[in-house]
C-alpha cells in the first residue's frame, strides 16, 4: 500500500507542476458543462406560422387567435398573393391556409379542411409543428357543445415546468466527467511510453498493479476535485437538487472515477503514443458519451442497429443514476444494478491494463 501511495503522490506533484494539465482537468470542464446548458435547447418555442386567411370570417379569426395563443408558435398574417412556397422559403416553419367559405360551412356543420404547409427540411421541428397544430385545431374543435365521455387530466412529474437546465444539467456533468479525466490519465501514460521512461518502470522492483493503482488513485483525486466546481455549477445555474438518498450518487461517482481513470491507464498503457491515446479516448470517451449516452435523446431513440452498442458505453450507465438521484429519486432499487456496471466495466480496464504491463516486466 505504501508504494501504491508513493506512486499516486508523485504522479500528482507532475500534475500540479504542469499548470497546462492542470487547466484541463479543473477548468475546462466548466467552461464545457456551462456552454453545453446554455448552447442547447430542447424545447421549441417561437416559431413563425404564416397564415393566409382566404375566409375573413368570424370562425377564421376564432382559429387564428386559437394559434396566437400557443406559446410556441408565432402567428404572422400573410396576403393572398403570396404564395404559401415563397413564406416557406422566407424562413416560415409552416403556412396554415383556411379557404374561402370556411365561416359558412363551420356554421352548416359540414366537413371544414384547413391546409397547413411544414417545412420538413428540419425533421424534428416539422414533427414538433405538426402536433402542435394538430393539437390546437382538435382543441379548436372541443370547443363545440358536444359531451366528452373522456377526457384527459394531465400532471407532470420530475419536471413539471419542462425545464431544460433540469435535463442537461446532470447529462453535462456525466460528460465533463468522462472527457478530461480520462485524457489526462492516457496522456500521462503514453508519454512514459513515447519517451521511453517506462523502461525504468519495466526494470524496477515496483509490480504493474502497484504501479498502476498508484496511477488510477492520482487521476481519481484529480476526478474528485474535479467533481467539487462542477457540483456546485449544477447546484447554482443550472438549479438541480438531490432528489432522494444521495447515497447511490456518490457511491457511482467514485466507481465512475475509478472507471473512467483505469480507462485512460488503460490506453495509454496499450497505446505508447500520444496522438494514437487521443484518437481512442476521443471515441470512448467523448463521442460514445455523447450519442450513445441518453445525454439530448433516449436511447429509444437509436436505431435499432446501434442501439445495443449503449450498453458497453460506461457513461449511458452512470447517466442512469446521476439522473435519478437530481430527478426521479428512485435510489438504490432502481440503481444498483448499473453502479454494479460501471464497477465491473472499472475493473475489466484495470486487469487488461495490467495484465498488458506485466508481460513486458521482467521477473
Amino acid at each position: 500500500m505504501r508504494r501504491i501511495l508513493a506512486q499516486a503522490h508523485k504522479e500528482l506533484i507532475q500534475l500540479v507542476r504542469d499548470r497546462m494539465a492542470l487547466a484541463m482537468a479543473l477548468v475546462l470542464p466548466m467552461m464545457i458543462a456551462f456552454l453545453i446548458g446554455t448552447s442547447f435547447k430542447l424545447s421549441v418555442s417561437d416559431l413563425s406560422i404564416v397564415v393566409q386567411d382566404l375566409d375573413g370570417s368570424s370562425a377564421s379569426r376564432r382559429l387564428i387567435d386559437a394559434f396566437r395563443a400557443s406559446v410556441t408558435l408565432h402567428v404572422v398574417t400573410s396576403a393572398a398573393s403570396q404564395s404559401p412556397e415563397q413564406a416557406l422559403q422566407h424562413g416560415a416553419y409552416a403556412v396554415l391556409v383556411i379557404p374561402v367559405h370556411f365561416g359558412r360551412d363551420t356554421l352548416r356543420g359540414t366537413n371544414t379542411p384547413v391546409q397547413l404547409l411544414v417545412d420538413a427540411s428540419d425533421s424534428n421541428t416539422a414533427y414538433l409543428m405538426s402536433g402542435y397544430a394538430s393539437r390546437i385545431i382538435a382543441a379548436y374543435n372541443a370547443g363545440a357543445p358536444v359531451q366528452q365521455p373522456v377526457q384527459a387530466s394531465i400532471r407532470l412529474w420530475f419536471n413539471p415546468g419542462l425545464l431544460d437546465k433540469l435535463y442537461l444539467g446532470p447529462g453535462v456533468f456525466v460528460l465533463a466527467l468522462s472527457m478530461f479525466l480520462p485524457l489526462l490519465g492516457a496522456l500521462a501514460m503514453a508519454k512514459e511510453g513515447q519517451l521511453g521512461t517506462i523502461m525504468q518502470v519495466y526494470v524496477s522492483s515496483i509490480p504493474a498493479h502497484q504501479y498502476l493503482l498508484g496511477n488510477i488513485l492520482s487521476f481519481m483525486v484529480v476526478g474528485i476535485a474535479e467533481c467539487v466546481p462542477l457540483l456546485a455549477l449544477l447546484f447554482t445555474y443550472f438549479g438541480v437538487r438531490f432528489a432522494a438518498d444521495p447515497t447511490p450518487f456518490l457511491v457511482a461517482t467514485v466507481l465512475y472515477i475509478f472507471c473512467v481513470a483505469a480507462f485512460g491507464v488503460m490506453v495509454g498503457v496499450a497505446i505508447p503514443n500520444q496522438i494514437g491515446a487521443i484518437s481512442v479516448v476521443a471515441l470512448g470517451g467523448y463521442l460514445l458519451s455523447f450519442l450513445l449516452s441518453g445525454l439530448l435523446f433516449p436511447i429509444a431513440n437509436i436505431p435499432a442497429g446501434i442501439r445495443w452498442i449503449s450498453n458497453f458505453v460506461w457513461a449511458k450507465h452512470y447517466m442512469t443514476v446521476v439522473r435519478d438521484a437530481f430527478l426521479q429519486g428512485a435510489g438504490w432499487p432502481s440503481t444498483w444494478f448499473e453502479i454494479v456496471i460501471i464497477g465491473g466495466m472499472g475493473s475489466l480496464f484495470y486487469v487488461v491494463a495490467w495484465n498488458t504491463m506485466r508481460r513486458m516486466q521482467l521477473k
